[in-house]
């Protein structure tokens, strides 16, 4: 069958670095970190003080009251990106057929805030849950209740699959509007893992960094003194819409989304597979997906989370998939600014690779001090400051633990 065209018509976010997409472009390109001291409980306990955290979030901007005493962190945050998702569009929700939207969502882990808030106040407190427990703590709900506020009625589902699950999400997105199941979706990714239980989590993994006397340097992508991620929090959404139909309501677009891979790296729960096989297949499948050859590709927003194995492993999947081509490619890894969202990493990434590409402009990976020598320097990873150049097509890599890995291909219109 010939697959219809997919464009992205809106877009919204809430994120550590700002809370619409102008903001966040705006901290984005000018190399701003947005990790600092944890405020959300007391870290005193804590090995890891800090976090890349929302700042000055209003949920009232975007509910009821009494909706967000129903709803987690999470899915206040999708509420709030998808709505200004939808307002960018310009759709008339009026005009549109419900019965032809869709909502994929993506999210890791969801509710963990009240999954331990519950757990904490049965041992501590009251001998029994509240009635929400369950519907607000769950992954799928966001993406659910999304569908519920605005009428949609086509394919709505959530998908998990670690820091992978957003990129998974619009993937499926895409896909859903190619074969002709849906004009219009909603797609991206949520998450608020910065509690007591996230932090708590990773710190026993020792995967979080722990430089507390320097938050702001501490998220440091291919630095040879990386010492784990930093964890961030929030949102981002997009509206996904069949190429003739925007085209003929005049709607603003912003890129098209041309492709999406997915593969396993089949070698460990939490550890990268040291050669990035995975990596390169999704790569590869993705540039295939698309129709195009490695060397249309301009930038890649890499995975990068600052981990010690991670960094290593993905240069080296690039080099592989891109052989020569890998030297004239731009790199960076935004997660140096923004923490690493988890299940909302593709989101928020998949939006920097699309700015990038509108503006231009591809964003630094900050914090980079001293080279790796495991690390091939003469790839280039946009340290520290940001670099013009033209950007036609882009690709968004996302790996999460179990070996999940999704890479999405964004082109210039």
């Amino acid at each position: 069958m010939e697959l219809r065209r997919v464009v992205i018509t809106g877009a919204g976010t809430i994120n550590p670095l700002g809370n619409s997409v102008e903001e966040y472009w705006k901290n984005l390109k000018n190399g701003v970190s947005g990790a600092g001291p944890i405020t959300h409980f007391d870290t005193t306990l804590h090995t890891t003080k800090f976090a890349c955290e929302v700042k000055d979030f209003d949920a009232i901007q975007y509910m009821e009251r009494k909706e967000i005493r129903k709803y987690d962190l999470y899915t206040q945050y999708a509420f709030a990106s998808t709505d200004q998702a939808i307002k960018d569009s310009g759709i008339d929700l009026e005009k549109i057929d419900g019965d032809r939207v869709g909502v994929i969502w993506g999210a890791g882990i969801g509710g963990l805030q009240t999954f331990y808030e519950e757990a904490r106040a049965y041992k501590d407190e009251r001998p029994r849950f509240s009635p929400f427990f369950i519907p607000k703590m769950i992954a799928n709900i966001a993406g659910g209740l999304v569908s519920i506020k605005y009428g949609f009625r086509g394919p709505n589902y959530t998908t998990v699959s670690a820091c992978a699950s957003a990129s998974h999400a619009m993937i499926d997105a895409m896909n859903m509007i190619r074969m002709g199941k849906a004009d219009i979706m909603i797609t991206g990714g949520s998450e608020a893992g910065v509690n007591e239980a996230g932090v708590a989590g990773f710190n026993s993994m020792r995967a979080l960094s722990t430089r507390n006397d320097d938050p702001s340097t501490a998220s440091r992508p291919f630095d040879k003194d990386r010492d784990g991620f930093v964890m961030g929090e929030g949102s981002a959404a997009f509206v996904f819409e069949e190429y003739e139909s925007a085209v003929k309501r005049g709607a603003k677009i912003y890129a098209e989304v041309v492709g999406g891979g997915m593969s396993a790296d089949a070698f460990h729960m939490t550890a990268p597979d040291p050669d990035g096989k995975g990596a390169k297949l999704v790569m590869k499948w993705a540039i295939e997906d698309a129709g195009l050859k490695p060397e249309d590709i301009d930038y890649i927003n890499v995975h990068g989370t600052s981990t010690p194995l991670g960094d290593i492993a993905e240069p080296k999947a690039i080099l592989s998939t891109f052989g020569n081509h890998a030297y004239k490619l731009s790199i960076s890894s935004t997660k140096s600014m923004t923490g690493h969202l988890l299940g909302a990493a593709g989101a928020i990434e998949g939006l920097a690779s699309v700015l990038a590409m509108q503006n231009n402009t591809v964003p630094p990976t900050i914090n980079h001090f001293t080279d790796d020598p495991e690390i091939d320097d003469k790839l280039d990873f946009t340290f520290n400051v940001a670099k013009e150049r033209e950007i036609n097509v882009a690709l968004s890599n996302t790996f999460g633990f179990g070996g999940h890995n999704a890479t999405v291909v964004f082109k210039k219109l």
